[in-house]
């Protein structure tokens, strides 16, 4: 017998808005579209440290040790499953609603059971087409990690949980074009302004990013300026300089959801070689053997990502 056990986890739920409408119109094109976009969303929920758990009819359920890692995959999920349905009509186009909660699950054998995962299905049941809705359990994790906007939701009224569960919609450019239809209790806290609400939902630069590239700056700039006071003919500062953007580039990278992070590190790595090639400048520009391997082996990689 499966030995069962609990363990806390982030549990990562998703199924396909209209699915049912949509194999009406086309059966064979939207099980291919389906196929598509399962494995593409496998091979990000993968890269993100995640494990798929079960998959049935049109839904996807994963778990994920980080819950930092569970919402980025989710953001890149979304991006890149926009960049597919961008190419198809729009009454044939594959939404997924997202629902993300961090909770205690009860594990038998491979799979995964519970009020944890039921929370994660309730909230992507209410997640809009193409959008992601979270819980406050998985909100506070990472409102300060993940380069995305919130828009707080109210209370979710979840089958045998006393309690409404607070949720959070993830703002990720205009993947979502309606609220979701979540019920709201008296308890809910006040909604902000319209303005207001604008604002904060934008999607912005986690303040501890913007913090390290001000830091890094500052950094910069200094180097530069005592370069400059103490000048004997050698620029000195452009090594250090060109090591904080580095750094910098390596942040951003870590935060961005907008392109591959894999494949933006080879990139830039293949700047950072550049730079000290033109730095230690012979007349030789030995840098490009090691940036046309790195251009292979970004290339294999887009490849493989189609």
């Amino acid at each position: 017998m499966s030995e069962t056990r609990r363990k806390l986890t982030t549990i990562f739920c998703a199924d396909v808005q209209d699915y049912t409408r949509l194999m009406g119109a086309d059966e064979e094109g939207t099980l291919a579209s389906l196929k598509r976009c399962r494995e593409a969303m496998g091979r990000l929920i993968e890269s993100h440290g995640g494990r798929v758990v079960n998959t049935w009819g049109d839904g996807l359920i994963a778990d994920f040790p980080s819950v930092v890692e569970a919402v980025r995959a989710a953001v890149d999920t979304q991006n890149e499953l926009a960049g597919f349905n961008a190419r198809r009509p729009a009454d044939g186009r594959m939404l997924f609603r997202i629902g993300i909660n961090l909770g205690d699950v009860i594990v038998e054998g491979d799979d995964i059971y519970g009020d944890g995962v039921n929370i994660a299905a309730r909230l992507q049941t209410s997640a809009a087409a193409g959008g992601i809705v979270i819980s406050s359990t998985v909100y506070d994790q990472v409102r300060n990690k993940v380069a995305v906007g919130f828009e707080f939701l109210g209370p979710l009224m979840v089958k045998n949980v006393d309690e409404g569960v607070p949720s959070y919609a993830v703002k990720i450019g205009d993947t979502r074009d309606e609220t979701p239809p979540a019920e709201r209790s008296g308890s809910a806290r006040p909604q902000p302004a319209p303005g207001m609400a604008a604002a904060k939902a934008e999607t912005t630069p986690a303040p501890g990013g913007r913090r390290l590239y001000g830091v890094l700056g500052v950094i910069a700039g200094a180097l530069i300026g005592i370069n400059l006071l103490s000048w004997q003919g050698v620029f000195w500062a452009r090594f250090p300089v060109l090591a904080l953007a580095v750094v910098a580039a390596l942040a951003w990278n870590r935060d961005q959801t907008r392109f591959n992070r894999k494949i933006t590190l080879l990139a830039i790595l293949a700047l950072g070689l550049a730079g000290i090639n033109l730095f230690t400048w012979t007349g030789q520009f030995w840098a490009i053997w090691p940036i046309l391997g790195i251009a292979a082996v970004m290339g294999l990689r887009w490849s493989m990502r189609r």
